[in-house]
């Protein structure tokens, strides 16, 4: 197909009623052909005064190139903003990749890339704290249920202690994680980086696992929680151990063990700990203990 112009002329002629114009003032308009005129600019080396480029897309052009997001300082607003500008979509997709480890799939390179965020990992340990709470006293209740002068009182200080629980694991754990990993990376140029807001993503999602795991402690059955913990701990454990594994496989043996060895004892440790201590099966009536103290003080009274 040849490349031409288009040329249009619009003239005006006599009409029926006589009346006459004149066609000098007629227009012409010129359609240029867009094949030939960008063949022409890339033979000139010019490039037209009209053509835009737009901002948006360079800049996300760029950051495909780069692989990395322009993030503001830590102190900043805009800075904090970045973690939570995620939309339900992946929220979900990170939470199913949790949930089901696939071998040779990293968590980091697969779901995160460079815009990890806090909104999950907020709310999946919110969540998880109520959830540890309400499940343990009603746990509490279904044990001593049916005993002589059992009066059920619920305690709210399983919301503390699981909160200070969940939230020092979710943040801590990370914060060692990723000095140790800065300080190996430094000496060893070929290990993989992460930051530390990955890790911190990384570990917030991990513990989705564990809320409908808590939830199965409510029944009174030591054989379903001990499997429940067993099914949790496989599954959360693996994606944590995938996710580092191409961070540290490439330091020492020992330290390669060492590192997995206490990512996965952590781990089992945070699960026993809550549900030995908020899931026991022989636990204290909490009206006993709150009432013995009014016990002692009305029979010094009485002497």
């Amino acid at each position: 197909m040849a490349n031409t112009d288009f040329h249009l002329q619009f003239q005006e002629f006599e009409d029926d009623q006589g009346y006459v114009k004149s066609n000098q003032g007629s227009t012409t308009v010129t359609i240029d052909d867009p094949i030939k005129s960008r063949k022409q600019r890339k033979t000139t080396g010019t490039a037209p005064e009209e053509e835009e480029i737009d901002p948006l897309d360079s800049n996300d052009q760029t950051e495909l190139l780069s692989g990395e997001k322009k993030s503001a300082p830590f102190w900043t607003f805009e800075f904090y903003q970045t973690l939570f500008d995620v939309d339900s979509h992946q929220v979900k997709n990170r939470i199913v990749g949790s949930i089901l480890p696939w071998p040779g799939k990293n968590f980091v390179e697969v779901y995160l890339r460079s815009n990890p965020d806090l909104y999950g990992p907020f709310w999946i340990c919110a969540t998880l704290v109520f959830a540890i709470a309400i499940s343990g006293n009603i746990s509490s209740f279904l044990v001593h249920h049916g005993q002589p002068k059992y009066k059920y009182v619920p305690d709210f200080r399983k919301v503390t202690m699981a909160a200070t629980a969940i939230y020092s694991y979710a943040w801590l754990v990370p914060l060692a994680l990723w000095g140790f990993l800065t300080w190996r990376n430094r000496k060893i140029a070929s290990l993989v980086s992460y930051s530390f807001m990955q890790i911190v993503c990384v570990y917030g999602y991990s513990l989705s696992i564990y809320i409908p795991a808590v939830i199965l402690w409510i029944i009174p059955s030591e054989g379903l929680r001990w499997f429940s913990i067993v099914v949790a701990l496989c599954l959360s454990g693996s994606v944590l151990v995938m996710t580092f594994w191409p961070a540290i496989r490439d330091d020492k043996p020992r330290i390669t063990m060492a590192i997995i060895a206490t990512i996965v004892i952590l781990h089992v440790l945070l699960a026993v700990g809550c549900k030995a201590c908020f899931f026991s099966t022989y636990e204290m009536d909490p009206s006993e203990d709150h009432n013995e103290p009014l016990r002692t003080t009305n029979s010094l009274s009485s002497t």
